[in-house]
C-alpha cells in the first residue's frame, strides 16, 4: 500500500470518527429536547437564573479562558473589530447575566395558542406553538452568543448544539462547562447544551449535513460563514445576514438631530451588524458638513463620492469611494457617504447594495417618512432614531439569537417567538369525515 493509501485511508477513518462523535451528540441532544421540551415555565426560569448566577460567580475563570484567545487572535493579526466582538469585561459578562434574568421574566411561549376554532361538525381546533427540538449555531468570535443562544433555545424549550469557531474556543469552552453545571444544579440535562468545537471544522461539516437528527440551523458571522452555511447545509437554515446598513439624510432633518443620530449609529460599537455602514445625503440638505465634522472628530474615516467631497472644507483627508464601499459592512470607523437628489434616488441605491437588515431616514416630513416605511423592503425600518436599536433587547425580546434578512419563518430580531413552531390538536367525540 502506498503512503498516498495510507494518508487517504486515515483521513476517511477520521472524517468517519468525526461524523459518529457529533452525531451521538445530535442524539443526546435530542433526548434532552424531550424533557426539556415537558419542563414547567419555573423550572426552566429557574435554570436561567442559575445561569446567570455561575457566570458572574465564575467571572474571573471566564476572563482567564478570554485573554487567552485574545493574545492568540493578536498574535495571529485578528483586526480590531473582530477582537471587540470576541473581548468580554466583568460589564459584558453582567450584561449577559442580566439578558438572561431579563429572559426568565418573559412569557413562556410553548402553550400559546395561535389560533383556534370549534367546526360546525363538533370538531375543536388549536394551532399551539412548540418548541423546534434541538437547535444548532454556528457562528464565530461571539463567545456572548454562546450564551444568548442556549438561554433563549432553553427558555423555549429546545436543546442547543453550538460550534462556535477557533477564535474564541478557550472562552465557549469554559462557558459550556458553566452552562452544563448550572443546568445539572437544578434538574435538567446537561446535554441540553453541547459542543461541537473540538471536532474543528469538519464538526462543523457534519452538523450541518445531520438532517433528521438537527431541527434547524442558525449561522451567525459574516457573509463568508453564513453563505457557507446556506449552500452546504442539509439541515433547514434560518439566515442571518450581514449588515450593510443605510441611513438617509433628508433634506428636512435638522443639524443636532443629524449629529446625535449618526454618531450613535456609526460609533457607539462599530464592530456590530445594526451599525450603520452608508449614509445617503439628500443634495438640498445643508446641515452635510457639521454632520462630516462631528464624524470626523469621533476617528471615522470617510470614503465619500465626488459630490460630497466637493461640498466639505478644502483639506479635509476623506478617501474616494468605490463600488466596493457601497457593498461593505465595515464594522470599524469607515462610513460610505453618497449625495443623491431625491428619495427616489436614495430608495434606488439601497435596493441596489441593501442586505436587508436595518435602513433609516432622518426627516421631519411625514409623507417622506410614509413613503420610506412603504417602499423600503428589510427586515427592520427606522424613522428619526439610531440603527443600533435594531436588536432582540433593546425590542424587548430579553434577547436574539441573531438578525434574520430572510422572509420565511423569521424575519428580523429573532427571539423566543421565533425559537418555537407550531401543531395542530384536534379534538372530538368520535367524528369520522364523510
Amino acid at each position: 500500500m502506498t503512503d498516498t493509501s495510507i494518508s487517504a485511508g486515515l483521513v476517511s477513518e477520521r472524517a468517519d470518527d468525526v461524523e459518529h462523535a457529533v452525531h451521538a451528540i445530535a442524539d443526546r441532544a435530542r433526548l434532552a429536547s424531550r424533557r426539556i421540551a415537558r419542563a414547567t415555565r419555573a423550572r426552566k426560569d429557574e435554570a436561567l437564573r442559575a445561569i446567570a448566577a455561575a457566570l458572574v460567580e465564575h467571572t474571573p475563570r471566564i476572563l482567564t479562558a478570554n485573554a487567552d484567545d485574545l493574545a492568540r487572535g493578536r498574535e495571529a493579526g485578528t483586526s480590531k473589530a473582530m477582537l471587540d466582538r470576541l473581548s468580554l469585561s466583568p460589564a459584558r459578562i453582567q450584561g449577559l447575566a442580566d439578558a438572561l434574568e431579563n429572559l426568565a421574566s418573559q412569557p413562556d411561549p410553548v402553550g400559546t395558542v395561535v389560533r383556534g376554532q370549534t367546526l360546525p361538525n363538533g370538531l375543536r381546533l388549536r394551532q399551539v406553538s412548540v418548541p423546534m427540538g434541538v437547535v444548532a449555531a454556528i457562528y464565530e468570535a461571539r463567545p456572548n452568543v454562546t450564551v444568548d443562544i442556549a438561554g433563549l433555545a432553553l427558555k423555549a424549550g429546545n436543546a442547543v448544539i453550538l460550534r462556535g469557531g477557533s477564535a474564541a474556543a478557550t472562552t465557549n469552552e469554559t462557558l459550556v462547562e458553566i452552562l452544563r453545571d448550572a443546568l445539572d444544579s437544578v434538574g435538567l440535562p446537561a446535554d441540553a447544551v453541547q459542543s461541537v468545537d473540538a471536532f474543528g471544522r469538519e464538526g462543523a461539516n457534519v452538523l450541518m449535513r445531520a438532517y433528521g437528527k438537527v431541527d434547524v440551523l442558525i449561522p451567525r458571522g459574516g457573509r463568508e460563514l453564513i453563505q457557507t452555511v446556506v449552500r452546504n447545509s442539509t439541515v433547514p437554515v434560518i439566515e442571518t445576514g450581514e449588515g450593510n446598513v443605510h441611513v438617509y439624510l433628508d433634506e428636512s432633518a435638522s443639524e443636532d438631530m443629524a449629529v446625535n443620530i449618526l454618531l450613535n449609529a456609526k460609533t457607539q460599537r462599530p464592530s456590530v451588524c445594526n451599525t450603520v455602514e452608508t449614509l445617503l445625503v439628500n443634495s438640498r440638505s445643508t446641515v452635510l458638513p457639521a454632520v462630516a465634522r462631528a464624524l470626523r472628530e469621533a476617528g471615522v474615516r470617510l470614503h465619500v463620492d465626488g459630490r460630497v467631497a466637493a461640498l466639505l472644507p478644502p483639506g479635509e483627508d476623506v478617501l474616494a469611494a468605490t463600488d466596493t464601499d457601497w457593498a461593505t459592512e465595515y464594522l470599524d470607523l469607515d462610513l460610505a457617504v453618497a449625495m443623491v437628489d431625491s428619495m427616489d434616488e436614495a430608495l434606488e441605491h439601497i435596493r441596489a447594495w441593501s442586505t436587508g437588515h436595518t435602513e433609516a431616514i432622518l426627516t421631519n416630513d411625514l409623507r417622506n417618512a410614509e413613503k420610506f416605511i412603504a417602499e423600503i423592503d428589510s427586515a427592520a425600518v427606522i424613522v428619526n432614531a439610531s440603527t443600533r436599536f435594531t436588536d432582540g433587547g433593546e425590542f424587548g425580546l430579553g434577547a436574539e439569537v441573531g438578525i434574520s434578512t430572510q422572509k420565511l419563518h423569521a424575519r428580523g430580531p429573532m427571539g423566543l417567538g421565533e425559537l418555537t413552531t407550531t401543531k395542530w390538536i384536534v379534538q372530538g367525540e368520535g367524528q369520522t369525515r364523510p
